[in-house]
């Protein structure tokens, strides 16, 4: 899980800043909070394995709502 989320975290970094910098961040932007969305999902699963339940339910919300946003942008 560990190297997973250290990959998404890598990858979003990498998708944000070639959107900054070509200035293309609406296209590469959905993309980019949808992996976001994912990566907090799985912050999320070991946060609450570590018993650290209201920081997992937290995360929880978080990553429906940025995944809600990601798909509703991207069918637009």
């Amino acid at each position: 899980m560990k190297i997973l989320r250290i990959i998404l975290s890598i990858i979003v970094v990498a998708l944000s800043s070639y959107g900054l910098l070509t200035g293309t961040s609406g296209v590469i932007m959905p993309y980019a909070l949808l992996l976001l969305g994912i990566m907090l999902l799985i912050i999320g699963i070991t946060e609450f394995q570590e018993k650290r339940k209201a920081t997992a339910i937290t995360l929880f919300f978080v990553t429906g709502f940025s995944l809600f946003v990601s798909i509703y942008t991207l069918l637009i």
